[in-house]
């Protein structure tokens, strides 16, 4: 069977049938047709079952639509693996809170100098850079120490 004859709709499918048969059946003497008569016959089905399968071909009702795929949401990036972060970490216990006690002085913290990172000192920092026009440093390394440095000396 050939592929595009199952997309067929079955009520479609038994009338195209019928009208094959009805123009395959040798004429009766009686009926008095002729050749012309069966032709036409014929050529009535062939048209029945090519609007079948065109009407098929635009409105496929077998194949389902396609969904479309959801884009991935961005995570969000953990504090404690930002620029900030890592270079907070790497100064010294003394030093740590020595940052926090310069940020609680210009008011940018209020919780305790205690050498630990959080959201209170990463919030902090990055408002400290934004007030002093260094926002773009804390996007590398190097001048996220700057920023930092620029809190203890």
């Amino acid at each position: 069977m050939l592929p595009y004859v199952k997309q067929i709709a079955p009520k479609k499918m038994l009338a195209a049938a019928l009208a094959l048969a009805i123009a395959t059946i040798p004429a009766a003497p009686a009926l008095a047709w002729g050749r012309n008569e069966q032709n036409f016959l014929k050529g009535v089905a062939a048209a029945l079952i090519v609007q079948a399968i065109i009407k098929d071909a635009k409105h496929p009702h077998a194949t389902p639509a396609p969904q479309p795929t959801p884009k991935p949401q961005p995570q969000p990036v953990s504090i404690h693996r930002t620029t900030v972060a890592q270079a907070f970490q790497s100064y010294s216990s003394g030093e740590r809170r020595l940052i926090q006690r310069s940020l609680r002085q210009y008011g940018y913290y209020s919780g305790a100098a205690d050498g630990a990172f959080g959201p209170g000192t990463y919030n902090a920092v990055v408002a400290y850079a934004r007030d002093q026009g260094m926002t773009s440093y804390l996007k590398t390394t190097d001048g996220t120490y700057g920023v930092l440095d620029s809190l203890i000396y």
